[in-house]
């Protein structure tokens, strides 16, 4: 089997293509992107050929990916998957030596990352990051990892290292733009292949890297989103999580995708610009389920208490509201029950 053509490309052989599989939404840029299936595939099937190609990718090795919140990071995941290639994502929050730590572990073939990333009226370059991790880190040979660079392209502020300007740096869009390389194929594999490596986060020590194969991951993200979060192939779920963390490896990308339906893919906080962004996606796009942590509902719950900017959306379209990273305590399930009397509230705990 192969978690990538469950994810992707089946949906497009049985005739919904042009469903959107994943909305991109920036809180900080503004900038709004839909990709439908057949969008995906298409690039996430180059960037595969990109990683065969000129990285010489196969099966078993490592890829480990150091990004914000955009789509090439999951085109990324899904590219790895496709051909057999194990991801680690770290989250794009981490400094310098967390970074070196992971890079340390996992002994990666290639590093993806971005131009910068984004904070509330903060931007962060991370090739400098990058650079310094790798100064610091034991891998062998670290220091002379390739590294594939995705420059953002919405303010000239924004960019970071130049193509070319190091023979270590790879620019992501030119080599997709390549004509010469060939899109790839989605490559079978045992359900029991790795599909990526995700680290703890090093609380009691060093971080530990947990491996998930591709079967398991697909038959429980497919029963999960159907049979907990009532997701079906028409729905529209937004998680507001990161891809740095299991939730975004989950509920994200792989489990709705499998699932077929629509997965927001939000880069931002929940009170950017203000506490009713979330209300303002879920009005946009008609999300159905909706999955946040505790923390970010009380977040949400502090800078509105009375609900105005809940009723400044119509919201009607959620019909399941999932809690999770903890148990939530009874003062925000009162809360999301008053502003959301019609909603099933799911509390997960994790």
């Amino acid at each position: 089997m192969n978690i990538c053509y469950n994810a992707v490309d089946r949906h497009v052989e049985n005739g919904r293509g042009d469903h959107p599989g994943l909305c991109y939404d920036s809180a900080y840029t503004g900038v709004q992107k839909s990709f439908t299936y057949k969008e995906l595939q298409t690039n996430v099937s180059k960037l595969a050929g990109i990683l065969k190609t000129k990285f010489s990718i196969a099966a078993g090795d490592r890829v480990l990916i150091y990004m914000p919140m955009v789509p090439s990071a999951a085109f990324a995941m899904l590219a790895c998957a496709r051909i057999g290639a194990i991801h680690s994502v770290v989250f794009g929050g981490f400094a310098a030596k967390e970074l070196a730590n992971r890079i340390a572990d996992c002994k990666p073939k290639l590093l993806i990352t971005c131009s910068v990333g984004l904070e509330p009226n903060k931007v962060i370059k991370y090739c400098p990051i990058v650079d310094e991790a790798l100064n610091l880190c034991t891998m062998e040979g670290a220091k002379d990892l390739p590294r594939l660079v995705v420059q953002r392209t919405e303010k000239e502020e924004y960019k970071d290292v130049e193509a070319g300007a190091k023979p270590v740096y790879h620019d992501y869009q030119t080599l997709m733009d390549d004509a010469s390389i060939e899109p790839a194929g989605c490559v079978s594999l045992p359900s029991t292949h790795p599909l990526y490596i995700l680290y703890t986060s090093g609380t009691t020590g060093q971080p530990k890297g947990i491996c998930r194969d591709a079967g398991g991951t697909s038959v429980g993200l497919d029963f999960c989103m159907k049979n907990v979060f009532g997701v079906d192939k028409d729905s529209v779920h937004f998680a507001s999580s990161d891809i740095g963390w299991v939730v975004g490896h989950s509920f994200i990308v792989y489990g709705p995708l499998i699932r077929g339906c629509t997965s927001i893919f939000f880069e931002g906080k929940p009170v950017t610009p203000d506490a009713g962004v979330c209300w303002r996606v879920c009005e946009q796009y008609k999300v159905t389920s909706l999955y946040m942590a505790p923390t970010g509902v009380r977040v949400i719950k502090k800078e509105d208490y009375d609900g105005e900017l809940v009723k400044k959306y119509d919201v009607s379209s959620v019909k399941t509201f999932c809690v999770v990273g903890e148990r939530c305590d009874p003062d925000t399930i009162h809360w999301i029950h008053k502003h959301f009397p019609n909603v099933l509230i799911n509390d997960t705990w994790w």
